[in-house]
């Protein structure tokens, strides 16, 4: 089951502002970036359903995390069916991220006591899937929508909890300009891990990159 329930989740990715979104098919990899990332402050990490046995991979993940990164709350991401979700959550997923908004995962996740964070693209579709208990929505594709979607939404729905995936850069201009426009947290993937450091195992890169963007983060809040 789960490490930590909803509550503690969020309040993780809360407290912290920055989810990272990483998937590798080779599981030494994935607990190399998760360990980095851990001794850079982050406490809650997505790992993406996106190749083949991906769910072997994400098993060794959270058996790693458990020992060595013992405060990290790791999540599923790109997950479109319920039958998915459960799968992930019998492996141990503290939340559940998608792309897409699917009530049956919603379910199957509000079961558990589970986040299910969807991607939606409207304010009706954030407001639909308020209704089935997702207390956190993805704004997803971030870069797509921007900060004025934000800002819009928030204004007659000031109780909404966002976060922003999809074009979020690791620079303070970026990070403040999102978190000024009222989002609960960002998601992260490829600038934070560029191809060229994973390959060279540049695990101190990751680490202080890291760092370095919960700093922006903390002080674009101030």
């Amino acid at each position: 089951m789960a490490k930590f329930d909803k509550i503690q989740v969020l309040q993780k990715m809360g407290e912290t502002g920055m989810v990272p979104v990483f998937y590798h098919k080779d599981a030494d990899i994935a607990c190399a970036v998760v360990k980095a990332c851990y001794d850079g402050g982050v406490r809650a990490f997505e790992f993406t359903n996106r190749g083949d046995f991906a769910h072997e991979v994400f098993e060794k993940v959270v058996k790693f995390a458990a020992k060595e990164c013992p405060e990290m709350a790791v999540g599923v991401g790109s997950v479109v069916d319920p039958a998915t979700a459960a799968l992930y959550i019998q492996l141990g997923a503290c939340f559940v991220v998608g792309p897409l908004f699917n009530p049956e995962i919603s379910r199957i996740c509000n079961r558990r006591l589970i986040p299910y964070t969807p991607g939606c693209g409207t304010i009706s579709e954030v407001g639909a899937a308020q209704e089935t208990g997702c207390d956190l929505c993805k704004v997803f594709p971030g870069d797509v929508l921007g900060t004025k979607f934000v800002k819009g939404l928030k204004a007659p729905m000031p109780w909404s909890k966002l976060m922003v995936t999809g074009g979020v850069e690791p620079t303070k201009e970026n990070i403040e300009g999102w978190i000024k426009a009222g989002v609960f947290c960002v998601g992260m993937g490829s600038k934070l891990f560029p191809s060229d450091r994973v390959a060279a195992s540049d695990w101190a890169y990751v680490t202080e990159k890291c760092r370095e963007t919960l700093g922006y983060v903390a002080e674009a809040r101030k």
